[in-house]
């Protein structure tokens, strides 16, 4: 018996294994390697692994710039329908798109794996510069203002994150944990957490909590934009319009206010 390409069942499943382990090598700290690093990640022979990686370049799985790799955004958006399905993104979309409009700035859902974040749902700002986002897209907490979300009202999602280790993105990453913690206890107070440049040079964002049915902390929704856009002195102008999002977001998953669980404490 063999399939379509000639292929025995046997032989089809191990170059799956092979592709899975050259996908599987990249990571959110080793976003972009080269022939030689993916090589010796995966343990593949050199020979196969050339020729796996550009099979996969051709179809668009991984992109290659100059001599090193990363994940395609082929990738990204082949993925990216099986989000749709969550009925998380399913009963927000209409409040993103509202969020998109009522600020002019891009509206992001992000839920939490682990010590990062990930965007499962947006609706793009219509602006010509903009700052990019991209479904799948995954990016650390302690990093900008839907990490702190997470960092603020999940202490499991602090654990993870300390654990994982604060590396340092730009001048502006917060990497000793006691002004981390201090922010944190703001964060909360406010109702939202605001960032700049602290994962990227000249990006900013506002986001703020969306709560489900038993007041747990299911999600973080935010806006994202150049700091030419958004700076410290717009914030109080569009927080509100955040928060109400948020708000709206979590009462489309049946929460009801003062069901929230203070998981934090006192």
């Amino acid at each position: 018996m063999t399939t379509e390409d000639g292929r025995a069942p046997g032989a089809t499943l191990l170059v799956l294994r092979k592709i899975s382990q050259i996908l599987g090598s990249f990571t959110v700290e080793q976003s972009e390697m080269s022939l030689q690093q993916i090589t010796r990640a995966t343990g593949l022979p050199a020979s196969t692994c050339q020729r796996l990686v550009q099979n996969l370049v051709r179809e668009g799985f991984l992109d290659r710039v100059g001599d090193r790799y990363r994940i395609g955004i082929g990738l990204v958006q082949w993925a990216a329908p099986g989000t749709f399905g969550l009925d998380l993104v399913q009963l927000t979309r209409p409040t993103l798109q509202k969020l998109r409009d009522e600020t002019g700035e891009t509206a992001c859902l992000y839920v939490r794996d682990g010590a990062f974040r990930t965007v499962i749902a947006l609706a793009e700002s219509r602006h010509p510069v903009i700052r990019l986002f991209v479904v799948g897209m995954v990016m650390p907490l302690h990093a900008g203002s839907a990490g702190k979300v997470f960092l603020a009202w999940d202490p499991t999602a602090r654990h993870d994150a300390v654990q994982q280790g604060l590396r340092r993105f730009t001048p502006h990453t917060v990497v000793d944990i006691d002004v981390l913690t201090a922010q944190l206890a703001e964060i909360r107070q406010a109702g939202f957490a605001a960032s700049f440049e602290e994962r990227d040079s000249g990006a900013a964002s506002v986001s703020a909590p969306v709560f489900g049915l038993n007041g747990e902390l299911v999600a973080a929704i935010g806006i994202g934009a150049p700091t030419q856009r958004l700076g410290p002195d717009d914030v109080e102008r569009l927080a509100p319009t955040v928060v109400d999002a948020a708000a709206e977001a979590s009462t489309r998953l049946g929460h009801r206010p003062g069901s929230r669980v203070d998981t934090l404490g006192s």
